[in-house]
């Protein structure tokens, strides 16, 4: 059963940093191409990037350019989201998505993906 699971959420002070992991479970990485979303409360889930299963190609909002960097192992299963330099407004529940196959020639859509992650919280916050 295909799962992907979040994890290194938590509590941050404003301009701290976090990595956000994602590990699959139950199918291969190597073939899909994956992304980071995330969904404040009250507000709409929104993009944050998404990268190609070989990392050739990434793509990120303009929210987070310069301060978030997405990345991948593939011979771990594991997606990252290196967040730096947090703001208050980066408080949202941050989730990763994957598809199979997909191709990237603009910033990936929430519509763009079949399976998700359960998401982990990020709260940042003196």
């Amino acid at each position: 059963q295909l799962q992907l699971v979040e994890s290194g959420g938590g509590l941050v002070q404003p301009g701290g940093s976090l990595r956000l992991s994602c590990t699959a479970s139950g199918f291969t990485l190597d073939f899909y191409t994956a992304a980071w979303f995330r969904q404040a409360p009250g507000k709409e889930r929104e993009t944050i990037s998404c990268i190609t299963r070989d990392s050739g190609t990434t793509k990120y909002a303009d929210f987070v350019k310069g301060r978030f960097t997405v990345s991948r192992d593939n011979a771990k299963n594991t997606v990252y989201l290196q967040m730096n330099s947090l703001k208050p407004e980066d408080t949202a529940v941050y989730y990763c998505a994957v598809e199979r196959g997909l191709l990237l020639f603009r910033l990936c859509m929430e519509s763009d993906f079949g399976s998700w992650g359960q998401g982990t919280q990020v709260t940042v916050s003196s």
